[in-house]
This record gives structure tokens, sequence and C-alpha cells, in this order.
């Protein structure tokens, strides 16, 4: 068993409305010293598989397929093994 923790972003050229809206909250605030806000998804989740190398592989055709938009966005996929009492 294998966790999967993916990491979804907007490509840097595309503009990032909640983040700029939290960048102007910040700067209301005071927090001059923060910025170049951009926001994301983050997600987990189990596989079943034999190995790590084929639980990246469907993490990735997962990723592709259901948890990012290809045009618009990144990801990145992180495979950890899963410890027996973890996994239940």
């Amino acid at each position: 068993m294998f966790k999967a923790q993916v990491d979804v972003m907007l490509r840097p050229a595309i503009l990032d409305v909640e983040g700029k809206t939290v960048e102007n909250a910040l700067r209301s605030l005071g927090y001059e010293n923060a910025g170049h806000v951009r926001i994301g998804k983050h997600i987990t989740l189990k596989i079943e598989a034999e190995s790590r190398e084929e639980a990246q592989r469907i993490a990735n055709d997962i990723s592709k397929k259901v948890l990012s938009n290809p045009v618009m966005e990144d990801y990145t996929v992180s495979v950890t093994e899963i410890e027996t009492a973890e996994a239940a």
C-alpha cells in the first residue's frame, strides 16, 4: 500500500485570482513583506500497488486525467510506502 500526495498549481503564466485576493488582503493587514501568493490544491490518496513505481504511474495517471486541468495547471506527485498500521 502506498500514499500519494499530489500538489496541483496554476501554471505561472495563468493569473491566480485567489492568490491576488489573498496578497491584497495581506498588504491591507500590514504584511508588506509577503507576496507573490499562489493558491493550489493538495490531494492525498492511498494506492494499492505491487511496487512504488506502479503506484507512481497510477498516481501520475490519476493526476493527469482527473485531478488537474493540463491546459492550465501543473502537478507534482510524491509516493511513499505506508506502514501496515497506517494503511488500516
